[in-house]
């Protein structure tokens, strides 16, 4: 899966093009079978809390800024689709929310926002086991201890 990186906030202290795309392919490997066969890229954008704030309020109605959001491609009838979508991860929140295990929280969130942009949702508790599931399963095989406890 290619990944396209944009550091919009021009934030200095970001985890690596290379770091995303590890934390991409091993997720891939666990929802691989949700992934349409045309897909073959993803967008991450790396960005302020002024636009996550925007952002947040445009699209979900939900005042302030957030950690990370998911915008999944609507494919067009009759093009295929390329994109899996975009993520947009806001850097002051992630190392507010984490700041002694940044880069775990970062590969969390990107973990986080691709089980989004498959399907996956939390907003009902049953949802929620199984996408968080999926979270700890995939941030085991990186390395990183479960995010919920």
């Amino acid at each position: 899966m290619k990944l396209i990186l944009l550091n919009a906030a021009n934030h200095p202290n970001i985890p690596t093009k290379k770091q995303f795309q590890h934390w991409i392919n091993e997720t891939i490997k666990v929802i691989h079978e949700k992934i349409p066969v045309t897909c073959n890229e993803v967008c991450i954008s790396i960005i302020d809390k002024e636009t996550s704030a925007h952002l947040n309020e445009t699209y979900r109605q939900k005042t302030g800024p957030t950690n990370v959001l998911s915008f999944v491609y609507e494919p067009t009838p009759g093009i295929v689709q390329a994109s899996l979508g975009d993520l947009a991860i806001c850097a002051a929140i992630v190392e507010r929310e984490s700041p002694l295990e940044t880069e775990a929280h970062w590969a969390h969130l990107t973990v986080h926002g691709l089980l989004h942009l498959v399907g996956y949702d939390h907003i009902i508790e049953v949802d929620a086991k199984i996408m968080e599931t999926l979270e700890i399963k995939t941030l085991k095989q990186l390395g990183f201890k479960d995010p919920y406890l």
